[in-house]
């Protein structure tokens, strides 16, 4: 390894089956996980290897701000979305940067 490499982004989400319905929206495609005694959550895995898990909002898991870049395809975004680059706002406000090619 020559950098450093993001290999996990865990999103805590009030309203955790909006924000899954979102980034489904955006081409993610997320599987139901649950480890030990942990909640259930969402996972999906993008084509670098990075994985992003969608958590179950807590008093010790807050929800604060996060801005994320993604790279998406036109064809695998519903509604489309047009090509090039678009700030848009996930269910609780978060800001997701999205380049569509």
């Amino acid at each position: 390894m020559t950098a450093p490499e993001i290999d996990l982004v865990v999103i805590y989400c009030a309203d955790l089956a909006a924000c899954r319905d979102f980034y489904q929206r955006l081409g993610l495609t997320f599987r139901k996980e649950s480890h030990g005694n942990g909640p259930e959550h969402f996972s999906t895995t993008l084509a670098g290897g990075t994985v992003v898990e969608l958590y179950p909002a807590a008093a010790a898991r807050r929800t604060d701000h996060l801005r994320l870049g993604l790279t998406v395809r036109q064809d695998a975004t519903r509604p489309r979305i047009p090509l090039g680059r678009h700030v848009i706002r996930d269910p609780e406000g978060r800001a997701v940067d999205v380049r569509v090619v």
